[in-house]
């Protein structure tokens, strides 16, 4: 059973619960992903950093942080 104004959302292919009205910057913090590379996809599609605070998840969302390696 879930608790109230929780809800329940996947990350890298995993559920995770956040609570209700979480941003994308609050999910990167609390799950401590901040990097100058990341790259950060929402249901699919890309997201500007400077959308990260902006941006409130829902039940049922998908994200995915992608680090690329650089080098060679």
């Amino acid at each position: 059973m879930r608790a109230k104004g929780v809800i329940t959302i996947q990350v890298d292919g995993f559920p995770e619960q956040a609570p209700a009205g979480t941003t994308l910057a609050q999910l990167i913090e609390r799950l401590s992903v901040q990097h100058q590379d990341l790259i950060v996809e929402h249901n699919g599609r890309f997201v500007y950093p400077r959308d990260y605070a902006k941006l409130r998840l829902n039940e049922g969302d998908r994200v995915e942080f992608i680090l690329p390696a650089f080098g060679g």
